[in-house]
């Protein structure tokens, strides 16, 4: 009882030591020297990790309010709080970050062997930004996280590079920088004004004073506009995603597993559309089409691609473009298949950049064609691979299956057949070029430079470090798979968080052949506080 009743002390803070924890780990890094900077950045990366379970160990999963709340005055005028809490909807994405954490650092151990101090600094100063845009309920405290995120990312690309050409890693560095940031001056531009008409930066104040008609009808629809942007960027959507491929060949294998996907997808379903839900659902039927379109785009692109860097950013393009589908079908299914698909994307996602990374290390090329029968010689390294491909191709008891399952069936059922049939034509190619991929790589004919390099000496194969890497993340395919009411038991409840769809949620969106026509005035947030 006294353990419990200590671990149950930490609620009112924990979300404060979560933050602290890798900011700590940065300046440690930075302040002692260039040899124990890894170890350093890796025991930050833990104890981070380790702190984010408390989270769900003590998280109660029902609607209606933020839990671990922390609400502290910070700045008098403008009223700006150090407000932070956590629900259904962003309690598992907080995890999954500081699983990605050690992830990284693990995968960077032997890579980035020159100006350590400075990688892991800034690699732990990215996860602080990251963990900041989860938990923040006050907007100009996440507005500041959110732009945190975009400097270390966009210095390291250029500072690390992975290609040879000259100048790559800096004009993808830049190229990721002005698409990202370009659409926050928008954003900001929208938080002002919100704050201007109601006097507050508050997450749950002005989400009750939109829905009780308190501001001006013809600006929502403009700041809303200003919020989608800057997060439709960030996921990307299709037709914004000229910074991913780049992005994808240059960044370290670290960087490159956060930097798509779980910001941009969160920040649309909580101050998006949890904000706007009437300006939301009007322009719902443009993202449903390009989500649509976006699926089918980012697979056949991903068919004819030579590189694997390549390869991989346009069926991730793929990959989210389901989780948008998802989300603007404005089903709970839907919903629910978006954020689980989220957390999928970051967990396959990770194990496919270390994988990839693994064989650019070892043959200094991203070229599919260099490759061939690896299998016979690195059977481990063929396993994960293949579990990670099947668990990204929606292979039923694997992750990916689940995910997929609820978006499409709530498409199908709730949204558009149409929709519904082109979307699950994208997954028919992901079977396609995933599996293409395993089989040049591991199982077509050797190729030459297979066969001079195993003849000056033998191809390793996975080491120890790697594997610890990747089998508990290949473990978590499997278990999401066949268990993952684990983690839909608090995702569902988040996301019919809004007091006023407590008692009938969503009640005509998963009947057969009707589409959802409810317009949310509170859905995806917590009406209360706890």
């Amino acid at each position: 009882m006294g353990g419990a009743l200590d671990m149950d002390s930490l609620n009112p803070t924990i979300l404060t030591l979560i933050l602290l924890a890798p900011l700590a780990g940065a300046l440690t890094v930075a302040l002692f020297p260039e040899k124990l900077a890894r170890w350093i950045a890796l025991l930050a990366a833990l104890l981070t990790f380790l702190l984010t379970l408390h989270l769900p160990a003590h998280y109660i999963p029902t609607p209606g309010g933020f839990q671990f709340v922390q609400d502290i005055p910070w700045i008098a005028n403008p009223t700006i709080h150090y407000h932070v809490g956590i629900d259904g909807l962003s309690l598992w994405l907080v995890v999954l970050t500081g699983l990605l954490a050690p992830v990284g650092v693990l995968a960077s151990w032997k890579t980035i062997d020159t100006r350590p101090k400075n990688f892991y600094s800034l690699f732990l100063l990215q996860q602080v930004a990251m963990l900041g845009v989860f938990v923040s309920l006050d907007l100009m405290l996440y507005y500041g996280f959110w732009e945190l995120s975009l400097v270390p990312m966009a210095i390291l690309i250029a500072m690390y590079g992975r290609t040879k050409s000259e100048n790559a890693g800096p004009r993808a560095a830049v190229r990721f920088f002005l698409y990202t940031f370009i659409p926050s001056a928008p954003l900001l531009v929208a938080i002002l004004w919100l704050y201007a008409i109601r006097g507050s930066f508050d997450f749950s104040t002005l989400r009750i004073a939109i829905a009780a008609g308190q501001i001006p009808i013809n600006g929502l629809f403009w700041a809303s506009l200003a919020f989608l942007l800057a997060f439709a960027v960030k996921v990307p959507v299709l037709g914004l995603h000229g910074w991913l491929p780049d992005t994808f060949s240059e960044a370290p294998v670290a960087m490159a597993m956060v930097v798509a996907g779980k910001l941009g997808l969160y920040s649309l379903i909580r101050f998006h559309v949890g904000l706007f839900p009437a300006q939301a659902y009007h322009v719902a039927p443009w993202l449903i089409a390009l989500a649509a379109i976006g699926i089918l785009y980012g697979a056949l692109l991903a068919l004819v691609q030579k590189d694997f860097w390549k390869l991989l950013a346009y069926a991730t393009i793929s990959s989210l473009s389901f989780c948008t589908l998802g989300i603007y079908g404005f089903t709970l299914a839907g919903v629910d298949g978006s954020v689980f698909q989220t957390l999928n994307e970051g967990v396959i996602g990770a194990a496919l950049f270390v994988l990839l990374g693994v064989l650019y290390d070892r043959f200094g090329t991203s070229q599919i064609s260099i490759y061939g029968g690896l299998a016979g010689k690195t059977p481990s390294l063929a396993t994960l691979f293949v579990i990670s491909s099947l668990a990204m191709i929606g292979l039923p008891l694997l992750n990916g299956f689940v995910g997929e399952f609820l978006v499409l069936s709530s498409t199908f059922t709730g949204v558009s057949h149409g929709w519904a049939i082109t979307a699950t034509i994208g997954v028919i190619l992901s079977a396609a070029y995933m599996l293409t991929l395993v089989q040049k790589i591991f199982y077509g004919l050797e190729s030459q430079e297979v066969i001079t390099a195993s003849n000056s000496a033998p191809i390793p194969d996975l080491n120890v470090r790697e594997k610890l890497i990747l089998w508990p993340l290949a473990i978590l395919m499997l278990v999401m798979g066949v268990a993952p009411n684990l983690w839909l038991a608090a995702i569902e409840p988040g996301i019919q968080g809004g007091t006023s769809l407590s008692a009938r949620p969503f009640p005509d969106c998963n009947a057969p052949h009707v589409k959802c026509r409810v317009v949310l005035r509170a859905i995806f947030l917590s009406g209360g506080q706890r």
